[in-house]
């Protein structure tokens, strides 16, 4: 009988819901607030949940599907336990963050088939748009891990040798015969397969409602428009999308890096706002991009985090994003080249071609009625 693997499947998403959620409540959150009023009553700080709240939810999963699930699917599947719920998650995590091209193509299956139970379950949608991003990354990590590209030697020129046959030399008519010489190194390893793969996907059903304002946003802190679609590789443009490790939005700010570019995440997570949201992306940007000079590299920070990068350009003895591509995370290597290929498509603008950051100009009249605070200055 196989394992059940449609993860979330009644306790497992229960289990995990409780933990994120604690996990974007500072314990001091309401006190950061410095704008509200001091009569007013700070919320309660939310509960810690405890192994007895595991099991205790665990316990009703098992029970509902005991009780609920179809007998066919109850002849085909069994209950996930816990342990291989976080032996799956533990091996995600680990994929993307440390592993290698081949470990992340490795869960595909998994991937697939999670995000199936995710599908079935609306009030799970924020964490199935972010999986169903990364699935295509495992998916393109199969594809590279399968056609691995060529190795870059050069091919020896024939020499003749006593046991060999005697080669005829080249008439004056025909150029003489030379090495082969190894194709350019690409500035963004596996930039052409996502180009290829993305070229004919559809924009997504939100992008005509969403990118005009966001770009506006992206102008106004001067970074490069065509970059808001990070958005749709971070998100698929769902601005509830969550992430197992506790990234939030349509940029996938994690709470941190939310807090130090002005947003809070309670007692209303702010990055679920579209307008906030991008502004602090596109601040984050300005600030990786003068860090690295290269929006590959800059990109590679946004996903890896900047020591990351730091340290593989010293290992690696290079500032070239090409040079340490191999040093990164497996999720980044496939994340920079995406990213890249999908501005390729959607804006037609090459990776050379995008600009570098130009002096903000913030937007001080006017406001979106579809963001209210999107082109707010920030005090």
């Amino acid at each position: 009988m196989r394992p059940l693997r449609l993860l979330l499947l009644g306790s497992a998403t229960a289990l995990l819901l409780p933990y994120l959620r604690a996990q974007d409540t500072p314990p001091a959150a309401a006190a950061e607030k410095s704008d509200t009023a001091s009569t007013t009553t700070p919320p309660p700080a939310a509960k810690q949940p405890t192994p007895a709240d595991f099991d205790d939810l665990y316990n009703l999963g098992r029970q509902l599907f005991d009780d609920y699930a179809p007998e066919a699917i109850k002849d085909q599947y069994e209950f996930v336990s816990k342990d291989q719920w976080d032996n799956f998650t533990g091996r995600l995590q680990t994929s993307l963050e440390s592993g290698s091209v081949a470990d992340l193509a490795s869960l595909e299956s998994e991937a697939r088939r999670t995000l199936a139970a995710l599908r079935m379950m609306p009030a799970y949608a924020e964490y199935a748009d972010w999986l169903a991003e990364r699935l295509d990354l495992m998916e393109t990590a199969r594809l590279v891990t399968r056609f691995p590209a060529p190795p870059r030697v050069l091919l020896p020129v024939p020499k003749d040798t006593p046991d060999a046959p005697a080669i005829t030399p080249p008439t004056p008519t025909t150029p003489p015969a030379v090495a082969f010489a190894a194709p350019p190194r690409s500035p963004v390893p596996f930039y052409d397969i996502w180009h290829e793969r993305i070229r004919t996907r559809p924009r997504p059903a939100k992008a005509d409602e969403l990118m005009p304002v966001l770009k506006v946003i992206f102008a106004a802190e001067g970074i490069p428009t065509e970059l808001v679609w990070l958005a749709e590789v971070e998100s698929s443009l769902n601005p509830s999308a969550r992430s197992p490790a506790g990234a939030r939005g349509l940029f996938q700010l994690m709470p941190a890096t939310a807090r130090a570019f002005g947003l809070s995440t309670f007692p209303f997570d702010e990055r679920t706002q579209p307008g906030k949201s991008a502004r602090a992306a596109a601040k984050f940007l300005r600030v990786l991009h003068e860090r690295f000079d290269s929006w590959p590299l800059a990109l590679a920070a946004y996903n890896a985090g900047e020591g990351r990068i730091a340290t593989a350009q010293k290992k690696a003895g290079s500032p070239d994003y090409a040079d340490i591509a191999d040093l990164l995370p497996s999720e980044t290597r496939m994340y920079v080249p995406k990213v890249l290929a999908t501005l390729a498509v959607r804006e037609k603008t090459l990776p050379a071609a995008l600009t570098v950051p130009l002096t903000p100009a913030p937007v001080t009249s006017g406001r979106s009625s579809l963001f209210p605070s999107a082109f707010a200055t920030d005090e």
